[in-house]
């Protein structure tokens, strides 16, 4: 009892001793204070800050620049006491810590008030980089670098620049800045400069800042204005990064400017020479010049005769003999070609080319070895319901009408005993070198059948005839020689009581008067009733008239009596 009552007094003694000897200079801990430098060697500054003992802090900490390289004894330095006493009973401090202290006070107060602060680009971590601001280290996101994504950033690093704080959060230690928010500030109040002093036919530089199909954005410093692919350049451009690249730096000039939507349209072709200037009397109809493919299409192939001035080839004119093909069988992109100028429309500045007109026309060549009546010989490329197609040399094609195959028999009997691929002769009818047409005939290559035997029968004549069909309209009949005719009923008999075809048989043979060549049914059209009244008349005047009291019958039979006699 008696020696622990003794013992806890001296215990207690001993702390409160404790606390009145170091609790003063311990309450010091995670302060900042002002020191006196007494010494620098080896890479430490002696510094003392009226403790117990001095404290040493790398040289490092004050920086690599003339700050390190002024240190002397005697001088006077804000630090931090990170420990009053460490295992050595010595003081440990820190002036990098010291710095941040100073630091954070200050950004702090600049980012209640919104001001811009400082800083240096030192370092690059995932998502973005590191800012130096005074002491304190920020974080600056890639998306807030620049207004636009920037491939380099070594060109920032090291420099001192502004930027704006976007958040802090003292208890983690985090302050998050941009770069971008102030340029934003200060392209707005850029644009509004430039906005009021905007208007079309200004001549401006701008930065190409984004490329599409249709055009290119320029940032004219603080606006963006279209600069669409038709007025990047007076030749043809399929697509804008042909002839601008992201980044480049343009001369461009503003076409139009809506001040109410703020769209800017703007053109570089419009500030060379317009090509189509006195284009009819650089290129004039008729004249033969070289060009390159440009562009194909399904309507025909555009030809550039100059960059800027482009003309049409329509399929059409792009040959003599292939008129049902792609107009990219003919020509390909690229090509050089030999055209010649059918018609220029300097107002739309339209040029209408023709590439077959520098070839030589199949249609001429053939007219001038093959003249009309001339035979040629061909394959049957076609068949149709009006007849034959066949080919001729310099790959174009004649025809042969169905009416032109054959003499005998029907069109249609003659068009199918002819098959594609057979190979035939023909004569040439007609050559229409304009339409482009070759007309041949097949049944001209032999005697017409019809002309030769009526050759020898004329108009008036009396034959005789061979029925061949008993019709109820009248006699097909065959003539002599092999002509085909054909008797009317109502030329069957003078009287009409006679008039009957059924008084006849076939295999009957009759006489009758020739009245008329049906060349184009091929057929002589003869009559009995104009025989009869032939012979009539001529009985009359050999053998008197009713008048003199002899009966016609009389008279007929005289005149029958005679000729059988």
């Amino acid at each position: 009892m008696t020696q622990a009552a003794e013992t806890a007094p001296v215990v207690e003694d001993f702390e409160a001793l404790f606390n009145e000897t170091f609790g003063e200079e311990a309450s010091f801990e995670g302060q900042v204070l002002t020191g006196t430098i007494i010494g620098v060697e080896n890479d430490f500054a002696m510094v003392d800050v009226g403790l117990k003992s001095e404290g040493r802090i790398p040289l490092k900490e004050f920086g690599f620049g003339e700050e390190a390289q002024k240190l002397s004894a005697g001088d006077t330095v804000d630090v931090f006491v990170e420990r009053y006493e460490n295992k050595d009973g010595t003081v440990v401090l820190s002036r990098e810590k010291a710095k941040r202290e100073e630091a954070w006070k200050n950004l702090e107060k600049q980012f209640e008030a919104q001001e811009r602060v400082n800083g240096v680009i030192f370092g690059r971590v995932k998502g973005g980089f590191t800012v130096d601001l005074n002491g304190a280290v920020a974080f600056l996101p890639g998306s807030q670098v620049d207004i636009r994504p920037v491939r380099d950033v070594t060109p920032l690093m090291g420099n001192a620049q502004p930027f704006q704080i976007l958040k802090m959060d003292r208890q983690r230690g985090n302050i998050v800045v941009s770069r971008r928010a102030v340029l934003e500030e200060a392209r707005a109040e850029a644009r509004g400069d430039l906005i009021k002093g905007l208007e079309e036919g200004q001549i401006l530089d701008g930065v190409v800042k984004n490329i599409t199909d249709y055009g290119a954005f320029i940032d004219l410093g603080g606006i963006d204005g279209l600069l669409h692919v038709t007025d990047i350049a007076w030749r043809r451009i399929a697509h804008p990064s042909e002839a601008l690249q992201i980044g480049e730096t343009v001369k461009v000039q503003v076409i139009r400017f809506n001040s109410d939507t703020q769209r800017i349209s703007l053109g570089m072709k419009q500030l060379e020479a317009d090509p189509w200037e006195g284009v009819d009397g650089k290129y004039p109809v008729d004249g033969k010049f070289s060009g390159r493919v440009t562009n194909i299409t399904d309507y025909g192939a555009f030809v550039e005769l100059e960059p800027g001035v482009e003309g049409l080839v329509h399929v059409s004119e792009m040959s003599w003999t292939k008129k049902n093909v792609h107009p990219g069988k003919i020509v390909s992109t690229s090509q050089e070609v030999e055209v010649m100028v059918l018609d220029v429309d300097p107002v739309k500045r339209r040029i209408s080319l023709g590439l077959k007109q520098c070839l030589a026309n199949p249609w001429d060549a053939f007219l001038a070895e093959h003249p009309q009546g001339s035979e040629v010989e061909g394959e049957i490329k076609n068949i149709t319901e009006f007849g034959l197609f066949i080919g001729l040399n310099g790959e174009i094609d004649g025809m042969v009408h169905m009416s032109d195959l054959a003499w005998e028999g029907t069109p249609e009997e003659a068009l199918a005993s002819f098959n594609k691929g057979d190979v035939v002769k023909a004569r040439v009818l007609d050559v229409d070198v304009e339409k482009e047409r070759i007309s041949l005939g097949i049944k001209q290559l032999s005697e017409d059948p019809f002309e030769s035997a009526a050759g020898d029968i004329k108009k008036n004549q009396v034959v005789t005839c061979t029925i061949t069909a008993v019709e109820e309209n009248g006699l097909e009949v065959e003539v002599e020689g092999g002509l085909t005719g054909y008797i009317r009923r109502g030329d069957l008999a003078r009287d009409r009581g006679d008039q009957r075809t059924d008084r006849f048989n076939e295999g009957d043979k009759v006489d009758a008067k020739v009245t008329q060549f049906d060349k184009k049914n091929r057929k002589v059209s003869l009559s009995v009733k104009a025989l009869e009244v032939e012979e009539e008349k001529k009985a009359m005047a050999e053998y008197g008239s009713s008048d003199s009291g002899a009966s016609l019958g009389d008279i007929l039979g005289a005149a029958l009596e005679k000729k059988k006699d």
